[in-house]
């Protein structure tokens, strides 16, 4: 075995801050940034529990029972943990209402939430505990990517969410299970194993090998790596050094330093986004400008003569014209355009793309992406120009999308968000009681506390 003299100093600090992670209080602003993102997430479990990727992970979870330890959120199923880590990390990616990280275009809390609250609820954990882990995951799975660079990974044709939720993942559930530097090396050399997602995820129509990929998987593979270096699992103790090494194999010119820069210091968290629609992330700069333009100049669809958006060249790589309505710029925006607002229900409705209105306004639509707008870091962009059939050229931009980092929305509108997502599962009553208990994790000493509240 390795001494701790042979591990690189890079992971050595890695390692011992996961380890005592959970030791130090998170700053206010953080804390409440945690908890927007925490309400936001179990809407999106709960809407997707619903959907057909939650049907299907429900109908995977159910015959195979095992020990009572986890709730699969939406039902009253009692799993182990990584069953239930499994079922709600698909149902959170089920429909494109989760959270994102714009700079690395990542989804983390479908991922880490699902694999912290599973193990939380089994060991009957303090709410605080499950707040203070999810932010070390949210860090831990961003991190991973900027230290590989999101972009140029995703373009060998992986998923680099996929990759960076599956560390974030692994981080938070170290921490909760209390595991010292050693062991979260041999966790996260496990997690190395288990990194999956490629791009043809994205051929998925019905979103349910995507559900999987990109929040089920990350999910129970991480807590699976942390649970095997809990009961003696071990194997490589430096994954990121040496040769061949995480980095070596999986991207030239890789920054490690990223992973432990301002640890402690600077929380990911911050530079989340919880989307103000229920549509794919770089549709919410598109819906937004739109939505004020009519909002300004009352304006309906049949006024408009052409409508052009532009928008970061990756970004409209991901939304251009998709089958799926919910992640389709061009449909979105024309669904916008004829009701003058966006609903759940409207954005995944099938039917309206065959609607004559829709359709008649999707072909007076442009997308253009556009190189003198950068790819988002902050906040999602567009720049729209719409031309009336009175004449009229209306121009309007945002470089910060409502929802996004730099602009987030408040515990309210947060929250009228979640209402609209619960509401068909558990109902608005008991919708507004789970949201209080979210907003107010930090006092809950038991999270299974939660469980009379999402189970239906």
């Amino acid at each position: 075995m390795k001494t701790a003299t042979q591990i690189s100093p890079f992971t050595q600090q890695l390692s011992s801050y996961i380890a005592g992670a959970l030791k130090a209080k998170l700053p206010p602003e953080v804390a409440e940034r945690a908890r927007l993102h925490l309400v936001d997430t179990f809407a999106s479990m709960l809407s997707g529990s619903r959907q057909l990727p939650g049907r299907r992970a429900i109908a995977f979870v159910k015959p195979l029972g095992g020990t009572r330890e986890a709730g699969v959120i939406g039902t009253r199923m009692v799993t182990t943990t990584l069953n239930a880590a499994l079922a709600n990390g698909m149902f959170g990616h089920a429909d494109e209402t989760d959270d994102t990280h714009p700079p690395t275009r990542s989804h983390p809390g479908t991922s880490v939430i699902p694999a912290a609250l599973a193990l939380a609820e089994w060991q009957q954990l303090s709410g605080e505990r499950l707040l203070r882990a999810m932010v070390l995951g949210y860090d831990l799975c961003a991190r991973t990517l900027l230290a590989l660079d999101a972009t140029r990974y995703a373009n060998t044709g992986r998923h680099a969410g996929a990759m960076g939720q599956l560390f974030g993942a692994t981080a938070a559930s170290c921490a909760l299970l209390k595991l010292d530097a050693r062991k979260v090396r041999y966790s996260l050399s496990y997690a190395a194993e288990h990194v999956g997602g490629i791009a043809t995820m994205f051929r998925d129509t019905e979103h349910v090998e995507k559900a999987y990929a990109m929040g089920g998987m990350p999910a129970h593979d991480g807590l699976s790596a942390a649970l095997m270096a809990a009961r003696g699992f071990t194997g490589v103790e430096d994954v990121f050094s040496g040769g061949p090494n995480f980095f070596s194999i999986f991207i030239d010119q890789a920054k490690p330093e990223e992973m432990i820069k301002d640890l402690g210091r600077k929380f990911e968290i911050m530079r989340g986004g919880v989307k103000r629609w229920t549509i794919g992330g770089p549709i919410q700069g598109p819906m937004h400008v739109l939505h004020e333009l009519i909002r300004e100049h009352r304006f309906k669809a049949d006024d408009v003569e052409k409508l052009v958006a532009r928008v970061p060249a990756a970004e409209l790589k991901v939304v251009d014209n998709r089958d799926m309505p919910d992640i389709s710029l061009q449909h979105l925006l024309a669904v916008m355009a004829v009701d003058g607002a966006m609903t759940f229900a409207a954005a995944h409705d099938y039917k309206r793309v065959k609607d004559p209105r829709v359709r008649k306004m999707r072909e007076r639509i442009q997308a253009v992406a556009d190189p003198s707008i950068p790819a988002p870091v902050r906040g999602w962009r567009c720049i729209m120009e719409v031309t009336l059939k009175d004449g009229r050229t209306l121009t309007h931009q945002t470089m910060a999308a409502k929802g996004s980092p730099d602009n987030p929305l408040n515990r309210d509108e947060v929250a009228d968000k979640a209402i609209d997502l619960m509401g068909p599962a558990i109902g608005k009553t008991r919708g507004k009681a789970l949201i209080a208990a979210l907003y107010d994790i930090g006092r809950m000493k038991d999270v299974r506390a939660l469980r009379k509240l999402y189970s239906v």
